[in-house]
């Protein structure tokens, strides 16, 4: 009976051992095969720096408010991002304050120069009583000398009468002429200042209409109409300018960017820095266009970092890449990245960069071979963000892209 035990409890043992054996097999063959995978491919392999960053226009015309004109109110304003060419309006102001100011100033010219008429005529009436009066003293002078003449046939008191008369005379002569002159100069005067009053209200006229002719801005240039912030509220609450909005003169209201001048400013780590260099290729990427992708040239590395805005606040460098053939579609102000080319490497195996993995201070990669992984050390010869360049295994290799310790443990 005891034996019967035994022998029972043995062959128990046997099949519970057999069974968790197959289990763990089982399980071992499941987890194996629900780790994802993904082949290694041979190819050109180009490594990159990849660098965050906006676009900027090279060269742009900004639009500026009318100098010298007061009440600047918009009350037209050209649609935000549309393609202008040049000529066309951009910005319209508020004309009726304006208008009225030439209306009053064009009254004030006009009485300006019916003073200055009134007053010519007034001398020319002057000038024609004054030849008057001094023909009529030259008469009276030469009526006088011609009784003098009769001294010889007169009596001695007729013949001083006649002197005194020619003395009286000639001295009325010479107050006529003194008369004409004052009357001269003092109407020449009178027409001068009414003449300074009328140019000055001229002038205020000549600068009512170039203030009228001020109320619509046109573009410069052809191009992108890009609305600048209104800044009259503080940076804290500026935002675009738009119809209502007062403008100071002489302020910058928009921009309009040369398309053709598109680059990307990215900000480069300092590690990375010293591994590049002007004319390096460029592939320039745009988040809100991501089907598409750039060729460009990185054409200036800035000298010294440069402190972001941003917080925690940064430095890094500023790398500017120009975009070789611009895109209708891109405008200045979009985010996006540049891939800045360091390196090519022909015939490379590349495989995902979250497929390889450390081990003892060492990359290793795990390589699925007949439902099993085999851990492989592997020599990395380039990294990108996305991708590994490295040797150790062969093309078509599944690769491992989750550590099949943790996955079986989960």
């Amino acid at each position: 009976m005891k034996v019967r035990i035994v022998i029972t409890l043995a062959v128990i043992a046997l099949i519970a051992g057999a069974a968790a054996f197959g289990f763990n097999k089982l399980r071992a063959s499941s987890t194996n095969t629900n780790i994802p995978t993904a082949p290694a491919r041979k190819g050109d392999f180009t490594a990159i720096i990849r660098c965050r960053g906006e676009l900027k226009a090279r060269k742009s015309v900004q639009v500026t408010a009318p100098k010298n004109v007061p009440e600047l109110r918009i009350v037209w304003l050209a649609n935000q991002g549309s393609a202008v060419k040049e000529g066309d309006p951009l910005v319209r102001f508020d004309p009726s304050s304006a208008r009225q100011q030439l209306q009053e100033k064009e009254a004030a010219l006009r009485q300006a120069q019916a003073a200055l008429d009134q007053a010519t005529a007034n001398n020319h009436v002057v000038a024609e009583q004054d030849k008057i009066d001094l023909a009529t003293a030259e008469y009276q002078v030469e009526r006088a000398k011609l009784e003098v003449s009769k001294l010889e046939i007169v009596s001695r008191i007729q013949g001083e009468e006649s002197r005194v008369d020619l003395k009286l005379a000639e001295k009325k002569l010479e107050v006529a002429h003194a008369n004409v002159a004052l009357n001269k100069a003092s109407g020449a005067a009178k027409e001068a200042s009414l003449a300074r009053v009328r140019d000055k209200a001229k002038d205020e006229v000549e600068l009512n209409q170039y203030r009228l002719e001020q109320m619509e801005v046109k573009s410069p240039s052809s191009g992108i109409f890009h609305v600048l912030p209104n800044l009259s509220q503080g940076w804290l609450n500026a935002k675009p300018f738009k119809v209502g909005d007062q403008a100071w003169p002489g302020g910058a209201l928009a921009e309009i960017p040369d398309l053709d001048t598109l680059e990307m400013e990215g900000k480069i780590e300092e590690i990375d820095r010293g591994r590049m260099f002007v004319d390096q290729d460029v592939r320039v990427r745009i988040d809100s266009l991501p089907e598409s992708t750039y060729p460009a040239k990185l054409i200036q590395l800035s000298p010294m970092t440069v402190m972001s805005w941003e917080w925690p606040p940064s430095r890094t460098f500023r790398g500017f890449a120009r975009v070789a053939k611009a895109d209708t579609r891109l405008r200045p102000a979009m985010n996006g990245s540049m891939d800045v080319v360091i390196d090519r490497i022909p015939n490379a195996i590349t495989v995902p960069a979250k497929a390889v993995f450390t081990r003892n201070g060492k990359p290793i990669v795990y390589v699925m071979e007949n439902g099993k992984i085999r851990e492989v050390e592997v020599t990395m010869l380039a990294r990108n963000p996305d991708e590994v360049a490295l040797s150790g295994i062969a093309e078509g290799s599944n690769v491992a892209l989750v550590e099949p310790e943790r996955k079986g443990g989960a």
